[in-house]
């Protein structure tokens, strides 16, 4: 008697989306020479690999098992999606907008943790209190994201991760040349003219009326940018808990917003 039970799954994506990241793989497979017969999946079952990983957060053992193949061929293929997607990233064009929003994202990771600074540990978010990897997020005013970071270990803050990516100099410059500010949170004081952020309550002292209320306006509209991340989380699981090498979260998110520019036909 079969100790199994084969049952058929649907994956909710478009097939545009499926046809699209086959696409850049199949010009992978032409650059590299690859030659025909030598792979255990065509580019469409790969894209569906992919994809079954990215979205529904499928354990590469399952992936494994339903694609008859080995553990190793299974991480290549994923790996190989992950490189042409984060390829074919390009950086949206901001014409046209008012402002811009930056946000960090804690990246969960269940990697071992590793030495950093001091002793402490590399990975670990003492705000979040789990090991993860920073991303910071840049979004339209309406909260759409257009560009993500490469991943920063966990322990580091927003602003610490902003100046190792030269966002800082890059965004203060926007604001000069373009008359478009950057809203952030108030742990970005200090970071220059072109960003605007909540004022901080002076020590033993109080906020004004037009302070208070500046403060409220800057919050409500920077707030949208909170959905940029929810969007890229609630529709990929892979980025919620990342079980691969922690460097790895940066191909991950930069693959996310790829497929989410796709699926919503949507870059600016």
């Amino acid at each position: 008697m079969p100790t199994s039970v084969t049952y058929t799954a649907v994956l909710d994506v478009k097939r545009s989306t499926v046809e699209h990241l086959a696409g850049l793989l199949r010009d992978h497979r032409i650059a590299a020479r690859t030659r025909k017969g030598r792979r255990a999946l065509g580019c469409f079952k790969q894209a569906v690999l992919v994809l079954r990983w990215f979205l529904d957060g499928t354990r590469l053992a399952q992936l494994t098992r339903d694609n008859r193949m080995s553990a190793s061929t299974a991480y290549r293929y994923l790996h190989e999606g992950l490189a042409v997607l984060s390829t074919a990233l390009e950086r949206a064009k901001e014409t046209g907008l008012t402002r811009l929003n930056l946000d960090g994202t804690v990246v969960r990771t269940d990697r071992v943790a590793a030495p950093g600074p001091n002793g402490a540990d590399l990975w670990w978010s003492g705000k979040h209190k789990h090991h993860g990897g920073n991303v910071q997020v840049i979004t339209t005013p309406d909260g759409w994201p257009i560009w993500v970071s490469p991943v920063r270990p966990g322990r580091e803050h927003d602003t610490t991760c902003a100046r190792h990516h030269r966002l800082i100099d890059t965004l203060n410059l926007i604001a000069a040349e373009l008359d478009m500010p950057t809203l952030v949170d108030l742990g970005h004081e200090n970071a220059g003219d072109g960003f605007r952020h909540p004022v901080k309550k002076p020590a033993g002292g109080e906020l004004t009326t037009e302070q208070q209320a500046y403060n409220k306006v800057v919050r409500s509209i920077h707030g949208v940018c909170e959905r940029a991340n929810s969007l890229l989380k609630t529709t990929f699981k892979a980025l919620r808990m990342v079980s691969l090498d922690p460097s790895r979260i940066t191909q991950i998110a930069a693959a996310a917003l790829v497929l989410l520019q796709l699926e919503y036909d949507r870059t600016t």
